[in-house]
């Protein structure tokens, strides 16, 4: 990244109080860039921002309503859209009509917002929700589209699909400079850790640290289905760097080569948590999709992007925030 692009620029990030957008939020300050993030209240439910809430800009607001996208896309050079609505797979499965609803509203409005408004760059944060339950492993940007999207996220997926056709078209009929990022599996510090609404790995770092030593801890599948699990501090780079040097409405990959299973994953959260524990794995529980890992083929080729956070390393990180934050 070049700190002249992002120094004294006026950025807004949507979704930037949450797990992703804090981290985003903080490396555009250390570039230089002056960030406006909208909350619902205006007041952080959290303290993911309390290192830069005085270098900031919060402002109230809901992106459900037009007009609120209107007035906090004003005067912005740059809008990064991390606002989304998601959980894990069994949340999902519960509310796939309301996650597609949600997010597609949002997006409507603050992407018709950003070009009312003139805004230079536009960020399109896709997921790889969008892929196919049986897609090519590792998976090209061109099977974003194939087939249906994995069934247990489909109103997650299909509404993804959405926002990256979208930015699309507002590029081909505005001339808007959009940039599109497909990212892959996150985690790290600040994940979201309740077991309602919880992606694989904070889930089961909770269950770990529930779970007193010698006891049995439930596994959801047989241990095989695969992720690729992407560092959150990677992912938010990836964001910067797309949206700086690749805004030309192209979908990019961002993820790492880091394939890894169900089954190794508890393994080593257990041998970092130095937990004495057994697993019990439930092969009747949905699973998802059997494999997921991207081809970052594309990523590196444009815009030089390559993960640089090994697994091992990014959980040591991910179970001490944990833990710091569960025992003050």
């Amino acid at each position: 990244m070049r700190v002249s692009f992002w120094k004294n620029k006026k950025v807004l990030v949507t979704g930037g109080a949450g797990f992703i957008g804090s981290h985003l939020v903080e490396m555009l300050v250390k570039q230089g860039s002056k960030v406006t993030v909208p909350t619902l209240s205006q007041k952080l439910k959290n303290n993911f921002l309390a290192a830069v809430k005085d270098k900031i800009n919060l402002t109230g607001a809901d992106l459900m309503k037009f007009e609120e996208a209107l007035r906090v896309t004003e005067n912005q050079e740059i809008v990064m859209n991390l606002a989304a609505r998601v959980g894990g797979i069994e949340y999902n499965i519960k509310n796939p009509a309301s996650i597609f609803r949600d997010n597609v509203q949002i997006f409507l409005n603050i992407i018709e917002a950003a070009r009312i408004n003139s805004v230079e760059r536009f960020l399109v944060t896709s997921s790889a929700c969008v892929y196919p339950r049986f897609c090519t492993i590792p998976t090209p940007e061109s099977e974003g589209f194939k087939d249906m999207p994995e069934p247990t996220n489909d109103g997650y997926g299909f509404a993804k699909r959405v926002e990256e056709f979208l930015g699309q078209k507002y590029c081909q009929q505005y001339g808007m400079k959009i940039a599109i990022a497909r990212p892959y599996n996150a985690y790290g510090p600040r994940d979201n850790f309740d077991p309602n609404s919880s992606h694989v790995i904070p889930a089961l770092i909770k269950k770990v640290f529930d779970t007193p030593d010698g006891g049995t801890i439930e596994v959801w599948g047989d241990g095989k289905q695969s992720r690729a699990f992407l560092y959150v501090e990677d992912f938010a780079r990836g964001l910067m760097e797309i949206t700086e040097k690749y805004a030309v409405a192209d979908v990019l990959n961002i993820g790492t080569n880091e394939e890894t299973t169900v089954k190794d994953l508890i393994e080593l959260i257990i041998k970092l948590s130095k937990k004495d524990l057994k697993i019990h794995f439930d092969p009747t529980k949905p699973i998802g999709q059997p494999r997921r890992n991207c081809d970052n083929t594309k990523a590196k080729e444009k815009i030089g992007f390559e993960a640089t956070t090994p697994l091992e390393t990014g959980l040591a990180n991910t179970i001490k925030w944990y833990q710091k934050r569960n025992n003050p």
